[in-house]
This record gives C-alpha cells, sequence and structure tokens, in this order.
C-alpha cells in the first residue's frame, strides 16, 4: 500500500525544503522528494553557496596581489592554489547541504531520493517505483541554466554556470554571454583569478533589470577592475573552439575567440519529465506553472512555489513562498509582499536594490523624490578602503514613503536588509532619516541619503 501524506513536496531546493520544514512544524505528515542525493537544489550544491565561496576567495586572492600593500602590507611570492579553492567550495557546500539532511530528520519529514513525478491530484511517482499518496502536492522543481540554440553545452568549451564553478584551470580568455547576475559574479571570479573576461550583452549595461544607476556605475567599476564589456551587441554564432561572433548596434561584426565561452543569460523552470501537462496542470511555453494567490495550480490539491512559477528566481523569494503555502494548507493566512523582496549581486563592489528602480517609480507615481549618498563621503567606507559606490533612496513625492532603495558598494548585501524592512512597513525618507545609525559604520550612508531625499544630507 502506498504511503500516505498530508503533503508531498517535489525538489529539495530553498522553497522545497523550507516549505517541508514548515509544513511539519504545523503538524502536517511531509515527505520531501529530491532527485539528489544532496539536498539543498540548486542554491546549496551549484549555485548561491559556492559562488559566494569562489568570489570570496578570489576576491582574498585578488586583493593579496593588489590592495594590501596600501595598508603596510607586503606580501611576496603569491600563489594561487586553484585545486585547494575549490576543494573549500566543495567543503562548505557539503556542511550545508548535510545540515539540511539533519533539519529533516529533526522535523520528521521523511526524505524520497528518487526523481518524482505527478501521476494524478494525489498521487506521486517516484522512478524507483513507490508511489505516494498526498492530500496536497507542491511542486517546487527550480530551475535549471537557459541553452542558446547556437551555442550547445559541451561543458568542455562552452560551459553553464554549474561548470564554471569547477574549472581545471584559469582560463586564458573567458567570454561570458550575458551580463547578469550570473555573468557577472563568475565572470569576477575567473578574471580575479587570471583570465582575460569578456562580458557581452544585448542591453546597453550590466545587470539591466536592476536601476539604471547601479548598471552605469557597475560597468565603470568592473571595468577599472579589467572586465570587458561588449553592450548593445547580439552574439549571432558560437562554435565549439570558443570562437564568438557578434554582432553589434551599429551593424559591424565581430569575432572573439577564447578558450571558455560561459553562456549565462538566465534560466528556464525545471517542470519537464515531471508529467504536469499530462496530469493536467497549466504551464506556459516556458515551462513556468500557472497559479492563484495561494500557490495553488488549476488542479485542486496541486501547488507550486520557487523558480518554477512567475516571478525572479531568487532563493529568498522562494522559501518564504515555501513558508506561505505550508501556513496556507495548514488554515492559516500567509502573505508575501512581494514589493519588497531584494536583489543582490555578489561581486565587488556587491550591488543590491528592492522595490522600484527610479523608471519604474515615475512610470507608476508621476514625481518622485531621490536622494543620492557617495560612500566616498562615509568615514567608515574611507577607513576600511572601500569608498567606491553609493546609495540612492527613491520616494513618492506626495506621501515620502520609500518606494525603492538600491546600493553599490561594500557589504550592500546586509545593508539592503534594512530598506527592506523600512518598506515591509511602508516607512518614508523622513522615517529613515530620524533613525539613529552607529558611527563610524557604512550604514550610515543610507539614513544620509534617506536626508538627501529632500536636500539636507549632513555630510554630502
Amino acid at each position: 500500500m502506498a504511503e500516505q501524506f498530508d503533503v508531498v513536496v517535489i525538489g529539495a531546493g530553498p522553497a522545497g525544503y523550507v516549505c517541508a520544514i514548515r509544513a511539519a512544524q504545523l503538524g502536517l505528515k511531509t515527505a520531501l522528494v529530491e532527485k539528489r542525493e544532496a539536498l539543498g537544489g540548486t542554491c546549496l550544491n551549484v549555485g548561491c553557496i559556492p559562488s559566494k565561496a569562489m568570489l570570496e576567495s578570489s576576491h582574498r586572492y585578488h586583493m593579496i596581489q593588489h590592495s594590501v600593500h596600501e595598508h603596510g602590507i607586503d606580501v611576496g611570492n603569491v600563489k594561487l592554489n586553484l585545486k585547494t579553492m575549490i576543494a573549500r567550495k566543495d567543503a562548505v557546500v557539503k556542511q550545508l547541504t548535510g545540515g539540511i539532511g539533519m533539519l529533516m530528520k529533526k522535523n520528521k519529514v521523511t526524505v524520497k531520493n528518487a526523481w518524482g513525478s505527478v501521476k494524478s491530484s494525489g498521487v506521486v511517482a517516484l522512478d524507483n517505483g513507490e508511489e505516494l499518496q498526498a492530500k496536497n502536492i507542491v511542486i517546487a522543481a527550480g530551475s535549471v541554466p537557459v541553452e542558446l540554440p547556437f551555442a550547445k553545452f559541451d561543458h568542455k568549451t562552452i560551459i553553464d554556470s554549474t561548470d564554471a564553478l569547477s574549472l581545471e584551470k584559469v582560463p586564458e580568455h573567458m567570454i561570458v554571454i550575458g551580463a547578469g547576475v550570473i555573468g557577472l559574479e563568475m565572470g569576477s571570479v575567473w578574471q580575479r583569478l587570471g583570465a582575460r573576461v569578456t562580458v557581452v550583452d544585448i542591453a546597453d549595461r550590466p545587470v539591466a533589470i536592476m536601476d539604471a544607476d547601479l548598471g552605469n556605475e557597475a560597468k565603470k567599476l568592473f571595468e577599472k577592475q579589467g572586465l570587458e564589456f561588449v553592450l548593445n551587441a547580439k552574439v549571432k554564432e558560437v562554435s565549439a573552439s570558443g570562437k564568438v561572433t557578434i554582432e553589434l548596434s551599429d551593424g559591424t561584426v565581430k569575432d572573439y575567440k577564447g578558450d571558455k565561452v560561459l553562456v549565462a543569460v538566465g534560466r528556464r523552470a525545471a517542470t519537464q519529465g515531471m508529467n504536469l501537462a499530462e496530469a493536467g496542470v497549466k504551464m506556459t511555453e516556458r515551462g513556468v506553472i500557472e497559479i492563484d494567490h495561494h500557490y495553488q495550480t488549476n488542479v485542486p490539491g496541486i501547488y507550486a512555489i520557487g523558480d518554477c512559477v512567475p516571478g525572479p528566481m531568487l532563493a529568498h523569494k522562494g522559501e518564504e513562498e515555501g513558508v506561505a503555502v505550508a501556513e496556507h494548507l495548514a488554515g492559516q493566512k500567509p502573505h508575501v509582499n512581494y514589493d519588497a523582496i531584494p536583489w543582490v549581486v555578489y561581486t565587488h563592489p556587491e550591488i543590491a536594490g528592492v522595490g522600484m528602480t527610479e523608471a519604474e517609480a515615475v512610470q507608476k507615481h508621476g514625481e518622485v523624490k531621490v536622494g543620492k549618498f557617495k560612500f566616498v563621503a562615509n568615514g567608515r567606507a574611507l577607513a576600511v578602503d572601500e569608498s567606491t559606490g553609493f546609495v540612492k533612496v527613491i520616494a513618492d513625492k506626495q506621501t515620502d514613503q520609500i518606494l525603492g532603495v538600491h546600493m553599490i558598494g561594500h557589504n550592500v548585501s546586509e545593508m539592503i536588509a534594512e530598506a527592506a524592512v523600512l518598506m515591509e512597513f511602508k516607512a518614508s525618507a523622513e522615517d529613515l532619516a530620524r533613525c539613529v545609525h552607529a558611527h563610524p559604520t557604512m550604514a550610515e550612508a543610507f539614513k544620509e541619503a534617506g536626508l538627501a531625499v529632500d536636500g539636507r544630507a549632513i555630510h554630502a
């Protein structure tokens, strides 16, 4: 007889495993189905966590080579041990994925290491022959890298983001197609370690999805570091030898030759092979699952969250949806505020934003007020030699409510959380300006940007 559960979650990434934990906490008998033996999905195994480990290691290597002498530290004979660097990354991943396994045991979640598909409403079929009966099914299938039709992955020369985390040697010339989050982060890693890196994008600036001021500033700062940008450019052809043919906006065509081509043009929902269409679940042409405001699909009892549903493909967005759907199934009334979900790019300097861009704010609210404050005028930033970048606050001109906050600078991945909290509680720029910030901290630049909304920054 098939095992019976209140909830069966398919996919153990941040959305899925968090959903399983919260459902179990609420007294629901829960199973978690995951094809990988190591839990944590893309994020922990081949995404967020390993990339941040490599970013940190490469930053330290680059800093020792190029900037510690300014602090009176003389270092000679610096060598890169790439094998050790990657081994450290792998150890971090192993520790965290193992921790997820312990959380499943602690919360009494049944884990099934198998490929799961939806046989019908209420039945999940596993590729090991088992079937699970479920009052509710939650699909948290995650996403996979987008493959370009003219640049098929061979995982040797034409690589994806997973491949870029475990290269055996530093490329001579890496060509990155896509100047988004993944392209900038992976490009930064290998440029710091010694590769020539050329980043190509069809947009006119990096991270075009974020506020324009962030992209423009990022381009200037990253070019100083050595990244090369080819913007307003469409890739026409990629060969297995690493040759990339690019058509520029002026109609000219150029060829670039590299030993690695990283395709980083985004990710797509990983819903193939799950029998969803056969089970009657509606999806878009791109495989994104259609849901209502309670995350339920058109099939009663089948829900979906995370990267395989509409919205930004962010681990923390998926986690919140996991909590929300579990609480909904337990009879509670959860809410996720999609207007206050931050974005972060973990380059150096870091880039972060939450809420509307200035263009979006003007389009929706008409007149807005903008306050900016540069880190070069911040005492802590100068003391720690991290004075590039700025903080930007956008507020409604009539109500003063904060509509968006955008930052580029050292450690802004942590600073953006304050902005998200303020926006969650619909704070005004004046509220921000009245909040006391410790001195000296880089967060004082955020307060100053709040003051600058009304033209009264103190240190500008």
